[in-house]
């Protein structure tokens, strides 16, 4: 009988389909978001004053050093840049750590966050102003000619 043969076959439920499809997008998802945390994680690995990987790689031009005020900043994506005094630049998340807002703004060496007030020193991430309590994470860039990468 052919109704035998349906029998015999597994039967996958819908929900397992739906769970394993989800499980996968999530897996592709983190994977092309895994490098954003690499800036911070990484800038311990490399000794100071390391250039940027060999091969001219270095990674990804955040901003050209035109582009960042002194005194100011520019976000780019989850990073933001900031110049706190001719010449010297540093790299953050750009996600604040009060809320996970993303900062806005860079004026007057502060960083601001939106979404409730928090202020970061441009210079070094700390906390100027809460709500937050926790600094901005520093991220490894490298400044090659007239780029900013990350590194």
């Amino acid at each position: 009988m052919s109704g035998s043969q349906e029998t015999s076959r597994p039967v996958v439920a819908r929900r397992t389909v739906v769970a394993a499809a989800s499980g996968a997008g999530l897996a592709a998802v983190l994977t092309a978001c895994g490098g954003s945390d690499s800036p911070a994680t990484s800038a311990g690995d490399a000794p100071a004053g390391a250039g940027p990987t060999s091969g001219g790689a270095g990674g990804r031009v955040l901003a050209k050093t035109a582009d960042i005020p002194e005194g100011g900043g520019k976000v780019v994506g989850d990073v933001v840049v900031t110049q706190p005094t001719a010449g010297e630049f540093k790299a953050f998340s750009s996600k604040c750590t009060h809320a996970g807002c993303a900062v806005k703004e860079v004026a007057d060496g502060v960083i601001n966050c939106p979404c409730h007030g928090s202020k970061f020193d441009a210079t070094d991430g700390s906390v100027k102003a809460g709500p937050a309590t926790t600094p901005l994470a520093a991220a490894s860039i490298t400044v090659e000619g007239d780029s900013i990468r990350l590194a």
